[in-house]
C-alpha cells in the first residue's frame, strides 16, 4: 500500500490539535504552521471551533500583536486567563474578538526551529483561573512532540497561504445508535458487536451468539417477522428498514433492521446475512416533541447553517424550511443581515455561553432570539416578544442583545462590549446594498489597532505591510505619496523589478491605475494582468497577476496610492474590496499623521544639532571624538550636549543633561553651553565654572535642571582635574585594557540651589588612556538599576579593540542604534590621550 506523505502530514496535524482540545479540556484548538514567505503562520489545523469562525485569522502575520503569533517568534507560551487578562495584555485582539474566554498558545519547535504554533480556547467568566502549570507544561509538550514528528516525517514544514485546514469536529452526543451483525442463517449463529449488544439490552460478554437469544428481545409479535424477513433475504438479497420492537424497561421502543446477503457464487454465501440495528428512537421522539410546540426551535452547525427548524419556526419567519436547511439565518432573512446578529451567533460559540437579542420581522412584529451553544453548534428558540421600550436617544438601536449569565457576570461580548447595533426597524439599508460581513469589520478594526502605535511614515508603511500581505494573500506592495505635484515611490516590498507604479516622479494625470484611482477617489481592481485597467495601458501591472490600486484621501485631500499585487489572477469580492476601500481610508489618515510627524521631528532634531558643536577643535597630543543620538520613540527633542573648550590651563571637556525632552529643555541647554564655555576660557577653576553655571541657572529659574561632568586636562602634567554636578562618573580605560568608573566627589544638580559648590578630582591619565563622558541615555533601562548599566559600559570599553576613536565610539553605541523604543537621547565623548 502507498503511503500518502500530505494525508500523513495531515492525521499528525489533526492527531495533534484533538489531543491539545481533549486534555487541556478546552472547548477549541487550533494549529497554525509558517508561511512559505516566512511573513505569516498560516491555519493547519482545527478542532471544536470551524475555520469559518476564526474569520480571517487564517493567516496572521508574523509581527502581528497576537498571542499566537507571539508565541511563534518568541518560542514562549502565551497564557491569558480571560477575557479581562486579554484586554489589558492583548487589545488588538480583544477589540477583534470581544467576547468572554480565555487562550493559551505555543510555539511548535522542531530543536531550536519553530515551525508554528498551537493554540486552545476555553469559556473564561471573569476571575478564571486559566490552565495550571501543569497543564500548560503537558501542552507544551504535545506541541514539541508534534515538531519532532513532523521533522521526522521529511515533508515540507510550510503551509501555502491557500491551505484548505484540516478540521476535527468534537464527537457529538450520540442521537442514533447502529449495530452490527453476521447471521449465519443455517445455523442461527450471529457474530455481534458491543453496540448491537447493547441496543438489545445484553452484556457484550454474555451474550452467547445465538439469534434466538436476540430473537428473545423483541416483541412477541415480531419474532415471527424477524424469521420471516431472513428467509425473504436469501431470495430478495437484503433487507431494507424492516421495523421491529426491542424490549426496553417495561415497554418497547422501535429500531429498524437494514441487511443484505453477500454477492458471491455458492450456497455458503447465501446462507449469511450482514447489516446494521438502526435505533433511532430518542432522536425520533425528541423531533416529534419539538415539532408540537408552538415556539420556533432550529438547530445550527458550528459554521451558523441551520440543521433542523420546526415548522413553528417557518411560520414565525416567513420562509419555507426548504430554503432555510444549509443556510445561515443571516443569508436568508433580509432583517437579519446586520453583522450583529451574525456576532451574536460568533459571541455565543467562542464564549460558549447562551445569548439572547431581539429583532424585527417587517412591518412590526418583534421576535425573541435565544441561542445555546456547545461544542458541536448551538440550539435556538425564537417567540414573539413585545417591542423593546422607546430608547432615550433619538436614534434607537433595532436589535437589543445580552447574556444569560449570573449576575454580576461579564457577558459574552466580553470587556468591549455588545457590537453596534444594525440600522432602526432591522432592515437592510435602503440602498440595498448588503452590510459588511463580519471579517471586513475584523480588517477595518485589526489594521486600526494596529496603525495606532505606528508613529513614522516608515512603521506605518512596515505595518500596512506585515497586515495587508498575509489578510488578503499579497505578494507586492508599494505605497506612493504626493509631494510637489507628482506621485513619488515611498515604500516597495515584494520581487524586486514588479511594481504598480510607473516612473518615479510620475504626474498626477499619468494614464496608469494608481494616478486614474487618486484622481477618481475610486480603488481600481486589475483581477489578471490581461485586464486593461481602462483609459490607459496596462503598463507593468501585465507582469504580475493582479493588483488592487486604493487612493489614499485624508480630510478630502489626497495623500497618494497604496497597491497592493497579487502573483496569481485573483477575484475580488464584493466583501475584499470593501474591506480594502475601508482600508486605505485608514492608512490615508495614518500615513497624513506619520508625515507631519516626520516634518516636526526632522524640524525638532535639526534645532537641537545646530545647539551642538559642529565640529571639536584639533588639539595636539589629543584624540576626540563626539556622539548624539535623540530618541526612537517620541518626537521631543532633549536637552543632552557635549562639548570641547580649549582654555589657557588645557582643554575642557564637558558634557551635560536637562531634564524633560521639550523645546524649553533644548533652549536651557543652549543657555547652559554657552555658559559654561564662558566661565571657562575666563580661565575659571573647573569648580567655580560648575558653580558660576550652577548660579545663572538659579537666575533664570527656567523650571529644569541639569546634570554636567567638567575636566580640564592639563597635558604638561598628565593629569587632569574633573567635577561633577549630579551626573553619571566618568570611565578611564588604562594603556593596558583595565578600565574604571570614576567615582568622583561631586555637588548637586545645577539649579537646585544658588550657593552649591563642586569639589574638584585630579585624576592621573597616563598616555595611551581614554576617557568616556556620557549622559544616562547610554546606560540607563526601565526596570534595570543604572549601576548595571554603568559596568555593561565599562566592560564593553574595557573589551573594545584599541584603535580608532571612531570606531570605538560606534561600537559603544550600537546596541543603542538599534533600539527601536529608547526614549532618552544620548551624548557620547570619548577622548584618547597620547
Amino acid at each position: 500500500m502507498t503511503t500518502n506523505p500530505h494525508a500523513e502530514r495531515e492525521e499528525l496535524l489533526a492527531a495533534a490539535v484533538a489531543k491539545a482540545v481533549r486534555e487541556t479540556g478546552a472547548q477549541s484548538g487550533s494549529l497554525f504552521l509558517r508561511s512559505v514567505d516566512r511573513r505569516s503562520i498560516v491555519l493547519a489545523a482545527a478542532c471544536g471551533t470551524p475555520p469559518s469562525l476564526l474569520g480571517k485569522w487564517r493567516l496572521i502575520p508574523v509581527n502581528s500583536p497576537i498571542p499566537v503569533a507571539v508565541a511563534y517568534r518568541s518560542g514562549r507560551t502565551v497564557h491569558l486567563a480571560d477575557a479581562d487578562e486579554t484586554m489589558r495584555r492583548y487589545p488588538q485582539l480583544a477589540v477583534a474578538l470581544p467576547y468572554a474566554f480565555g487562550s493559551a498558545s505555543v510555539p511548535v519547535r522542531a530543536g531550536p526551529e519553530r515551525l508554528g504554533a498551537l493554540a486552545v480556547v476555553w469559556a473564561a467568566a471573569p476571575g478564571h483561573p486559566g490552565l495550571s502549570k501543569t497543564v500548560l507544561r503537558h501542552l507544551r509538550t504535545i506541541a514539541n512532540r508534534l515538531g519532532a514528528d513532523l521533522r521526522a516525517h521529511g515533508d515540507s514544514l510550510e503551509c501555502g497561504t491557500g491551505t484548505v485546514p484540516v478540521e476535527v469536529p468534537v464527537p457529538p452526543a450520540r442521537a442514533v445508535r447502529v449495530g452490527l451483525f453476521d447471521w449465519q442463517l443455517d445455523t442461527g449463529v450471529v457474530v455481534a458487536d458491543d453496540e448491537l449488544c447493547a441496543i438489545f439490552g445484553l452484556a457484550p460478554d454474555a451474550f452467547d451468539g445465538r439469534a434466538d437469544t436476540l430473537a428473545s428481545r423483541l416483541h412477541p409479535g415480531d419474532r415471527a417477522a424477524l424469521r420471516a424477513a431472513a428467509r425473504a433475504a436469501v431470495t430478495d438479497g437484503r433487507i431494507l428498514a424492516r421495523q421491529l420492537r426491542i424490549r426496553a424497561g417495561q415497554g418497547y421502543r422501535g429500531v429498524e433492521l437494514w441487511g443484505r446477503v453477500p454477492e458471491a457464487p455458492g450456497p455458503e454465501a447465501r446462507a449469511h446475512l450482514v447489516g446494521g440495528v438502526l435505533d433511532a428512537g430518542a432522536g425520533a421522539t425528541a423531533v416529534t416533541a419539538v415539532e408540537r410546540l408552538r415556539d420556533g426551535l432550529l438547530s445550527l452547525d458550528p459554521d451558523g447553517r441551520i440543521t433542523y427548524a420546526n415548522r413553528s419556526l417557518e411560520r414565525l419567519l416567513g420562509v419555507p424550511g426548504g430554503e432555510l436547511l444549509g443556510r445561515c439565518l443571516w443569508e436568508v432573512l433580509p432583517w437579519l443581515s446586520d453583522p450583529a446578529f451574525e456576532d451574536r451567533h460568533r459571541a455565543a460559540m467562542v464564549s460558549q455561553q447562551p445569548t439572547t437579542f431581539l429583532a424585527r420581522r417587517p412591518p412590526d412584529q418583534w421576535l425573541a432570539f435565544s441561542l445555546h451553544p456547545d461544542a458541536n453548534g448551538v440550539t435556538g428558540r425564537v417567540v414573539p416578544a413585545q417591542p423593546p421600550p422607546p430608547p432615550a436617544a433619538p436614534t434607537g438601536p433595532a436589535v437589543s442583545s445580552g447574556q444569560e449569565n449570573a449576575p454580576g457576570q461579564e457577558t459574552a461580548a466580553g470587556p468591549a462590549g455588545p457590537p453596534p447595533a444594525p440600522p432602526a426597524g432591522g432592515a437592510p439599508p435602503a440602498d440595498g446594498a448588503a452590510p459588511a460581513r463580519l471579517g471586513a469589520i475584523y480588517h477595518v478594526l485589526q489594521l486600526g489597532s494596529a496603525l495606532t502605535e505606528a508613529v513614522t511614515t516608515g512603521e506605518v508603511c512596515e505595518v500596512v505591510a506585515d497586515q495587508l500581505l498575509p489578510a488578503f494573500g499579497g505578494q507586492h506592495l508599494a505605497i506612493q505619496v504626493i509631494d510637489e505635484g507628482r506621485l513619488h515611490l515611498l515604500f516597495h516590498t515584494g520581487r524586486q523589478g514588479l511594481g504598480p507604479h510607473g516612473p518615479e516622479g510620475e504626474p498626477l494625470d499619468a494614464p496608469l491605475p494608481g494616478p486614474q484611482a487618486l484622481a477618481s477617489g475610486v480603488p481600481r481592481f486589475i483581477e489578471s494582468g490581461q485586464d486593461s485597467p481602462g483609459g490607459g495601458p496596462a503598463g507593468p501591472v501585465a507582469d504580475a497577476g493582479a493588483w488592487a490600486y486604493l487612493p489614499l484621501i485624508a480630510s478630502n485631500r489626497p495623500v497618494g496610492t497604496c497597491a497592493l499585487g497579487f502573483d496569481e489572477p485573483q477575484h475580488f469580492t464584493a466583501e475584499v474590496r470593501g474591506s480594502l476601500t475601508a482600508l486605505g481610508g485608514l492608512i490615508a489618515q495614518a500615513l497624513e499623521r506619520a508625515r507631519l510627524y516626520d516634518t516636526k521631528s526632522a524640524l525638532a532634531h535639526g534645532l537641537q544639532t545646530a545647539l551642538l558643536p559642529h565640529r571639536l577643535p584639533m588639539l595636539p597630543g589629543i584624540r576626540i571624538t563626539g556622539r548624539y543620538l535623540p530618541g526612537t520613540s517620541g518626537m521631543d527633542i532633549g536637552g543632552d550636549w557635549y562639548d570641547v573648550i580649549p582654555t589657557a590651563g588645557g582643554v575642557a571637556l564637558v558634557i551635560g543633561d536637562v531634564e524633560g525632552h521639550s523645546v524649553a529643555a533644548a533652549g536651557t541647554m543652549g543657555q547652559l553651553r554657552s555658559a559654561v564655555k564662558a566661565f571657562a576660557t575666563a580661565g575659571h577653576s573647573p569648580g567655580a565654572v560648575l558653580a558660576g553655571t550652577n548660579r545663572l541657572l538659579t537666575e533664570l529659574d527656567p523650571g529644569l535642571l541639569a546634570s554636567c561632568c567638567y575636566i580640564r586636562i592639563e597635558p604638561d602634567t598628565d593629569q587632569a582635574l574633573a567635577v561633577r554636578a549630579g551626573h553619571c562618573p566618568p570611565l578611564l580605560r588604562r594603556p593596558d585594557g583595565t578600565t574604571e568608573v570614576l567615582n568622583l566627589p561631586g555637588g548637586p544638580l545645577l539649579g537646585v540651589d544658588d550657593g552649591s559648590t563642586y569639589p574638584e578630582t585630579r585624576v592621573d591619565l597616563p598616555p595611551g588612556s581614554v576617557l568616556a563622558l556620557y549622559t544616562d541615555g547610554l546606560v540607563e533601562e526601565r526596570g534595570v538599576d543604572i549601576g548595571l548599566g554603568i559596568d555593561h559600559l565599562r566592560a564593553s570599553l574595557a573589551h573594545a579593540p584599541s584603535g580608532s576613536l571612531e570606531e570605538l565610539a560606534d561600537r559603544l553605541l550600537r546596541r543603542a542604534r538599534h533600539s527601536p523604543l529608547r526614549s532618552d537621547d544620548i551624548a557620547l565623548l570619548l577622548t584618547g590621550y597620547r
